[in-house]
């Protein structure tokens, strides 16, 4: 099990919460994932075998969301 802490700009609201949480949770490997607005960063826990940081980061990043580098 692996774990990341991704720093995320663009998230003002709950409801941006919600979406990069559902856009996360629907990356295949992904166990946990908390997300918070202040600080606005994802906290994820993923199966390394099934998944890596850059396919959770582009999702986050298809959501519409910028990541933080």
């Amino acid at each position: 099990m692996e774990h990341i802490e991704i720093r995320i700009d663009g998230m003002s609201c709950g409801g941006c919460v919600a979406s990069v949480t559902r856009a996360v949770q629907a990356v295949e490997g992904v166990k946990t994932v908390s997300v918070s607005l202040a600080p606005p960063v994802a906290q994820v826990d993923f199966d390394a075998a099934d998944t890596d940081a850059a396919e959770i980061e582009r999702a986050i990043e298809d959501a519409g969301y910028d990541i933080v580098r």
